[in-house]
């Protein structure tokens, strides 16, 4: 395999587009993700369009084991990630105290740890070829308090702080690590959250995953750090958390993400 990218979350949504994208380069892809027919769908087209290898490897990141068993099984076939694309991550709503627990670890398994793990097992092959280039999917969440997907929103604001600590250590290696910060994206991601009824979202439309990946992938060849999606997002997040005070942002952020049925 060449120019290989490890993307997970490949199945939907960002993770699907970056995987198209990468191979449209003629670069060979390591699809991972729960949904196998869906990896072993997109694999296929990839193959199939692109003339490109493409494996898929499913996965739930949730699992240690399993995120051990990944890593152990590419270090087998000897492959070489070139491109670690780590996009996988999930959402939930309703208050801390009231959600399941397992669930909010599950996401602090996939949001946190898996990046983490992956960025760990991966990162020290690229700076000894003193190449290769990683992309973390966060959120312009990763910027604000959250209230009702605080888990959610904490998740993202590590991905954010982890991204550019590391890129800056190893900053002049060869080696790359880009943050993407996308707004709300019509993707599954939504429905999977419970989040179609927020306050929020209420009339609103956003981006679909093309443009973001586009984005995000373009950011990552160019070796840029930290990357927010659309102007807008920008506009927001720089003047919410540069001029708005924390009492005033905090209430704020918790109003736009009550239910509009409760209220």
């Amino acid at each position: 395999m060449k120019n290989t990218a490890l993307i997970t979350g490949a199945s939907s949504g960002i993770g699907r587009e970056l995987a198209r994208i990468h191979a449209t380069r003629g670069r060979d892809t390591i699809l991972v993700a729960r949904r196998e027919e869906r990896l072993q769908a997109l694999a296929d087209e990839l193959r199939g369009e692109h003339g490109v290898e493409s494996e898929i490897l499913a996965c739930d990141l949730a699992d240690a084991a399993a995120r051990r068993g990944l890593i152990e099984e590419i270090e087998r076939r000897g492959i070489a990630i070139d491109y670690l694309i780590n996009n996988a991550g999930f959402g939930g709503h309703g208050p801390f105290s009231e959600r399941p627990w397992e669930s909010d670890l599950a996401m602090i398994q996939v949001n946190v740890l898996a990046v983490a793990e992956l960025t760990r097992a991966f990162l020290p092959a690229m700076l000894e070829r003193g190449a290769g280039r990683i992309l973390h999917v966060a959120s312009t969440a990763g910027f604000l308090p959250g209230p009702l997907q605080a888990t959610y929103y904490a998740s993202k604001a590590y991905v954010v702080s982890f991204g550019q600590a590391v890129a800056e250590e190893i900053r002049g290696s060869g080696v790359t690590i880009t943050t993407l910060c996308p707004g709300f994206t019509e993707t599954e991601f939504v429905a999977r959250a419970d989040l179609a009824d927020l306050r929020m979202l209420e009339g609103r439309s956003g981006p679909g995953p093309r443009p973001v990946a586009e984005h995000g992938y373009r950011a990552m060849e160019r070796g840029k750090t930290l990357t927010i999606h659309g102007l807008g997002n920008r506009i927001l997040i720089e003047g919410a958390t540069r001029v708005l005070p924390r009492g005033v942002l905090l209430p704020l952020s918790h109003q736009s993400m009550k239910k509009k049925s409760a209220g």
